[in-house]
């Protein structure tokens, strides 16, 4: 691992995980607005008089200061911005969380040291949406589409990805594989595709195209919910060529209550 360039840095940042390190410390990762996603080292976190234990934990919200090690940042100062603590009391909102989390984590690399604030604030913005109690369902959707625009992977949903045409106000075809939608024209012919209703469809260029203020506003029906999440998770295991974690143990949360 590369020595970092730095003596020191500020950064703000919401903690991903953490995992045990040598006796008494913790490996954090981080996604931080100034240098993506980076891994640091907590020193004695995990004794019981650490001041910097109760500041970095999972989906907090910290602005950290930190000293150049030889292999990577040390932690030296933790604050917390939010701790999302409506988060810590209720386990269904935290496994949204966690699912929110890992799909960052999965799409992005660490010490690219590349600033992406927009990658960050839509992270934060979507922890304070689900600690406040709104539409789980519409916030992570608009957490979803948002984030494949800033990775990358935005969909196409207003033309066949095949033929060009304007998609046509009826039940269409996804392709996981060319990243957006399929005329029924095309679909006739290709192969690995999943139906997609006009309804669903709607929802998705809805959030893909309006601010959360704006999306906020939609009413989906129960089928629209389930059909657009299945679709999601479809496409995201194609991406990460992986299922997600979270998903499974979300099902088994809810079906526990």
């Amino acid at each position: 691992m590369p020595q970092p360039k730095f003596r020191s840095l500020r950064v703000d940042a919401v903690v991903l995980r953490h995992s045990d390190y040598g006796e008494a410390d913790r490996l954090l990762t981080l996604y931080t607005r100034q240098r993506g996603k980076m891994r640091v080292i907590a020193k004695g976190a995990r004794k019981i008089a650490s001041r910097k234990a109760g500041h970095i934990e999972p989906f907090t919200h910290v602005k950290l200061q930190l000293a150049a090690g030889r292999d990577m940042f040390i932690l030296t100062q933790a604050d917390t911005v939010d701790a999302y603590l409506p988060l810590r009391d209720n386990l269904l909102l935290l496994s949204h969380a966690a699912y929110a989390v890992e799909l960052l984590d999965r799409f992005t690399y660490e010490n690219n040291d590349v600033e992406n604030p927009a990658i960050f604030r839509l992270l934060t913005d979507t922890l304070s949406r689900l600690a406040s109690g709104v539409d789980v369902w519409l916030v992570l959707r608009f957490y979803e589409m948002r984030l494949l625009d800033q990775l990358g992977f935005r969909p196409q949903l207003f033309e066949c990805v095949n033929c060009g045409r304007a998609i046509q106000p009826e039940d269409q075809f996804f392709s996981f594989n060319a990243g957006g939608v399929v005329c029924p024209r095309c679909g006739q012919r290709l192969k690995h595709l999943r139906p997609i209703s006009l309804e669903a469809l709607k929802y998705l260029r809805h959030f893909q195209r309006s601010s959360y203020a704006e999306a906020s506003r939609a009413r989906p029906d129960a089928d629209a919910q389930r059909e657009t999440e299945t679709l999601m998770q479809g496409y995201f295991t194609y991406l990460l060529e992986r299922e997600l974690n979270t998903p499974g143990f979300l099902k088994r949360v809810k079906a526990g209550l």
